[in-house]
């Protein structure tokens, strides 16, 4: 079966791949009791490999070929300025386009697996995108032998998956971050607020936090790394579980500003001083960096052009026009505030 030029399997095709009837695959499929753990095994294994996808409004679609006038996007449950100013680019560019933007917001990844479809697929929307890892690799690669339109943000497409990526230089402004603490400021133990674990954004920054200290010949020390996921309470955790056990450090590199608000706030409740004791730093430069108290230094990302950026590459896809297989973003180092070092001269 097509559909917009689109292969889908069919549950025939499930059927004869696991050499049952299309009876049993839909039993399988409606999760009907009357059918031996082997055989909904087998016949999960055909699911998973021909890619099959319940989707019973695509049928109507397919039928009159025509498109939605919607775009996707799958971001994670964060309510924070960064992401809504990435959705405000998208949803921008998307109405001067005369396309609706539908986002689906998830604590974990959005998959395929066992026959269940997406919540932003080809019923719903021409094109999708996705932020960080918020699909997982399977369901990319169903969606890519598919031929469905899809960007990716803030991270690389994954081995032998070649979707448009739009990314920012992660490593080289956390370097230029870190390099400011330590020469400008004199800060020698910086403690490393993380985001996620596999966080494209967060593994560069760590790599960038790494070689400046290398550098400037002060040894990692993993004690000073702790967990910020990019949020505001887990990062107000970690804060409290070093001052608790009594971790000593003279500035903090936040791994978004989210997290480093939320660790200024803690470190001032707890009776430091920021800068005057512990100086924090974050990166993102969100609206709210530079009115926070002290104004945050961090690093400056184009997060609404980038929003612009990757909606524009996905209507190419939808049109089949030429795209830019992968768009980097520089990044820029703003100094305030909040690292202690008062310069003459502040970049906002």
């Amino acid at each position: 079966m097509k559909k917009n030029g689109r292969s889908k399997a069919t549950v025939k095709d499930i059927a004869k791949h696991a050499g049952v009837s299309t009876a049993t695959v839909s039993r399988v499929l409606n999760g009907t009791n009357n059918v031996s753990p082997k055989t909904v095994a087998h016949v999960q294994a055909s699911i998973n490999e021909l890619g099959y996808v319940l989707d019973t409004a695509a049928k109507a679609l397919s039928s009159s070929g025509s498109k939605t006038g919607n775009i996707g996007i799958i971001t994670p449950v964060i309510n924070n300025s960064f992401l809504s100013t990435l959705l405000e680019g998208v949803n921008q560019y998307a109405i001067t386009c005369n396309y609706n933007l539908l986002t689906f917001a998830l604590q974990g990844q959005a998959s395929i697996r066992n026959g269940v479809p997406l919540p932003l697929n080809e019923s719903n929307v021409d094109g999708l995108l996705v932020f960080a890892d918020k699909i997982d690799d399977r369901t990319l690669s169903h969606l890519y032998r598919h031929q469905f339109p899809v960007v990716l943000l803030y991270r690389s497409p994954p081995p032998g998956i070649d979707f448009p990526s739009v990314l920012i230089e992660n490593k080289k402004g956390t370097y230029k971050l870190i390099e400011h603490l330590i020469k400008e400021c004199g800060h020698r133990r910086i403690a490393f607020l993380a985001g996620p674990d596999g966080n494209h954004d967060s593994n560069w920054r760590e790599q960038g936090y790494r070689e400046a200290l290398i550098d400037y010949g002060i040894p990692f020390n993993p004690e000073l790394v702790g967990f910020g996921a990019f949020h505001d309470w887990k990062a107000k955790k970690q804060i409290e579980k070093w001052l608790t056990e009594g971790l000593e450090f003279d500035a903090i590199f936040a791994g978004d500003d989210t997290a480093a608000m939320a660790a200024i706030d803690t470190l001032q409740n707890s009776g430091r001083r920021v800068p005057d004791d512990i100086a924090v730093v974050g990166f993102n430069n969100d609206i709210l960096a530079k009115y926070f108290t002290p104004p945050l230094t961090t690093v400056h990302v184009p997060t609404q052009e980038i929003g612009h950026t990757a909606v524009k590459q996905l209507f190419h896809l939808i049109n089949d026009e030429p795209i830019d297989k992968l768009t980097p973003f520089e990044t820029q180092l703003v100094i305030r505030q909040s690292c202690g070092c008062l310069l003459n001269k502040h970049h906002d």
